[in-house]
């Protein structure tokens, strides 16, 4: 590569990288806290966060459900062999 094509190189990722810095911030970082788009930027992180928040209560309740689901399986088997509703084959009877 010669040294000309080297600096012109270097001379347009420096323009570039000059020319779009105010692209590079939002208007929260210029100190416009009540511009439409920080209002928006707001929302959205408030409904990324109720989508998270309602994924993992989702995912607690259900093993919530597994472990009550447990329980009354492991109480239920428990009445019934007290009952004697296990035949000599361990297998439920109806």
């Amino acid at each position: 590569m010669s040294r000309r094509a080297a600096t012109t190189i270097h001379a347009t990722i420096a323009m570039v990288v000059a020319i779009s810095r105010p692209a590079f911030a939002c208007p929260v970082c210029f100190g416009a806290n009540d511009s439409p788009m920080a209002l928006a930027a707001n929302m959205g992180i408030i409904a990324m966060l109720v989508v998270v928040i309602g994924v993992l209560a989702a995912f607690a309740s259900f093993f919530i459900y597994l472990m009550r689901r447990a329980k009354a399986v492991a109480r239920q088997s428990d009445s019934a062999g007290a009952a004697g509703g296990l035949d000599t084959g361990e297998t439920a009877q109806c």
